[in-house]
């Protein structure tokens, strides 16, 4: 046992050392905690206003990653949070657990009589969060087992401050002027509401990132629902106007016959009923940001009043020619094809390029892969704490469901379907004091059929005729069902379950990972 102990702290300390992805480090970090427990589940998970972020997991289902535990509604983090050792859960504890429900092995159904322990983690002396892991079978965690995991704490703290000093590099490298990326607050602001792991949304972030420190025009592009306003917030959360307003214009619900004034403001006796002076959207937003959302919307007489803003930092208040100075930076968004706009003469070319200095298209759910489970457990704990459910959890067809749907409502879609499917469950009869299992046929999302999965009936560019469902669809449904039987007769071992389908395993974890699996 001594030279296993050795191996698992030589094998951490060397991923300390070795430059990784600070995603990467983590997940091999709980992996290796697993392996070296041989336990049910590891999870690491950040303290966040409050609540609990899983970060890393191994052993829970991938939706997991979404959720946000708040310690008030879950006793067993409470408890490990509110001390500074490991603290243990024996096999009769009273105390529910978080994972119910959530354990690959397990899922939707309560956890069996098994141990649990934790630890709360903290670096440079403040609360990071906690390392949980289960076990189930009883007397895993013995006395050894208390102490190896007050020594591996030390990795474990290690690890995080190391992440955090990468992050803390990285922050300086994009901008040597901003005091809250020194101290690492910067990265951490508004990046737990845009909720997903897919290399498309990283590799958004990772651009909005470095655009967000200038102050040129960005035009957000995507379908309706794909959470535009959040990626306007998170470029203003990143840029040296933080700290100014950020104000949100719909200009789709702008009337014509006010926009000039909501927008630029009006001088007494502008009009009838203008009895005072009053400041526009524009001046709210002065020295900050003003989101102009469905910009496409605007009538061509306020497009060119807003180009004059862009090309000169000036405005004039309806009712006088007296120019005012704002240093207002513009985030736009549209769902239209402004490009088409412009050909039709719905739009302005001029104004188009000024917008369009960085064009920022945002993926549709459809092309983020797994991250469709990630959103749908944030959206399933937000509605267990909002029914005040003890656990709510989607079945294997549920989960095969939201993988296929091609949610042409993107996120919006994804969050009413889940809060529909949750009410629907409670009106049923579901007892709140039970695990509630979500299955395919109350997500409203499409026909499903026993074994064909869901979606088959598609939009007519998808589907040629009823019934017949693309076939990356139905390659992936089958993969994702093998897996699964492998899986299970490798008892959740994934090596072993390489060797049975005769896969590297390191293509395997790929194929997964693709297939929203882990």
């Amino acid at each position: 046992m001594s030279s296993e102990i050795d191996l698992i702290e030589a094998m951490l300390l060397a991923d300390l050392v070795t430059e990784l992805p600070h995603a990467v480090r983590l997940q091999r970090l709980v992996a290796s905690l697993r392996a070296s427990f041989s336990c049910g589940a590891v999870a690491l998970l950040k303290l966040e206003d409050e609540g609990l972020r899983p970060v890393a997991v191994d052993g829970l289902v991938r939706e997991a990653l979404g959720r946000r535990f708040m310690p008030a509604h879950h006793p067993r983090l409470a408890a490990i949070l509110a001390r500074r050792d490991v603290t243990t859960f024996d096999h009769d504890s009273a105390l529910p657990d978080p994972y119910d429900g959530l354990l690959d092995s397990h899922v939707g159904a309560p956890l069996p009589v098994h141990d649990c322990m934790g630890v709360s983690l903290h670096v440079d002396g403040q609360p990071w969060g906690v390392l949980t892991l289960d076990a189930l079978r009883t007397g895993t965690f013995g006395d050894a087992a208390y102490d190896r995991l007050r020594r591996y704490t030390v990795f474990v703290e290690t690890a995080l401050r190391v992440t955090r000093l990468e992050q803390d590099v990285h922050a300086l490298r994009i901008s040597r002027s901003s005091s809250d990326r020194m101290s690492g607050a910067g990265l951490a602001r508004g990046v737990e509401e845009i909720i997903g792991q897919s290399a498309v949304v990283t590799d958004l972030l990772r651009e909005l990132e470095v655009v967000a420190e200038s102050d040129l025009p960005v035009l957000l592009l995507g379908e309706t629902g794909v959470g535009k306003e959040l990626f306007a917030r998170y470029l203003h959360q990143r840029s040296q106007r933080a700290d100014r307003p950020l104000v949100h214009v719909n200009c789709a619900a702008l009337p014509e016959s006010v926009a000039e004034s909501e927008l630029f403001g009006h001088v007494k006796g502008a009009f009838s009923g203008a009895t005072t002076d009053r400041p526009g959207r524009f001046e709210a937003a002065d020295g900050g940001t003003l989101f102009l959302d469905e910009v496409g919307e605007l009538p061509l007489s306020i497009q060119a009043k807003l180009l004059r803003v862009l090309q000169n930092g000036e405005i004039q208040r309806l009712g006088t020619d007296q120019p005012r100075r704002v240093d207002t930076r513009i985030i736009a968004a549209t769902n239209r094809n402004l490009g088409d706009s412009v050909r039709e003469g719905l739009f302005r070319a001029d104004l188009y390029h000024r917008l369009s200095v960085y064009p920022a298209p945002i993926p549709p759910l459809r092309e983020r892969g797994a991250d469709v489970l990630v959103l749908a457990g944030h959206f399933l704990e937000l509605n267990r704490a909002r029914l005040g459910l003890r656990s709510l959890r989607l079945t294997r067809d549920a989960e095969e469901a939201l993988c296929a749907y091609r949610w042409p409502g993107n996120v919006r879609e994804l969050e009413h379907a889940i809060s529909r499917a949750a009410l629907k469950m409670v009106s049923r009869g579901a007892q709140r004091s039970e695990i509630v299992s979500i299955p395919a046929s109350a997500l409203d999302i499409g026909h499903h059929q026993p074994g064909g999965g869901p979606a088959d009936v598609l939009a007519g560019d998808e589907a040629g005729e009823p019934g017949i469902r693309p076939l990356r669809l139905v390659t992936d449904a089958a993969q994702r069902a093998h897996l699964r039987r492998a899986l299970q007769a490798s008892s959740g071992n994934w090596a072993q379950a390489a060797r049975l389908l005769e896969l590297d395993p390191s293509n395997l974890h790929k194929l997964a990972r693709r297939l929203g699996l882990k």
